[in-house]
């Protein structure tokens, strides 16, 4: 017997167009048992780009 689905594929495809749209590359997508969904990215992440448009406020 299976536990129920705790995420559906929308959920997943979401995470993904969130990473791409902020301008990361995806590596992989996990999915955890408790339904949690964990996005690997490839290369440096966004704070190692440089200056954020935040810091000067």
């Amino acid at each position: 017997m299976r536990a129920p689905v705790t995420f559906k594929q929308a959920d997943v495809t979401r995470a993904y167009k969130g990473v791409v749209k902020a301008g990361g590359e995806v590596a992989t997508v996990e999915i955890a048992r408790d339904g949690r969904i964990i996005v690997r990215t490839v290369g440096p992440d966004a704070s190692a780009t440089g200056p954020n448009d935040w810091d000067g406020a």
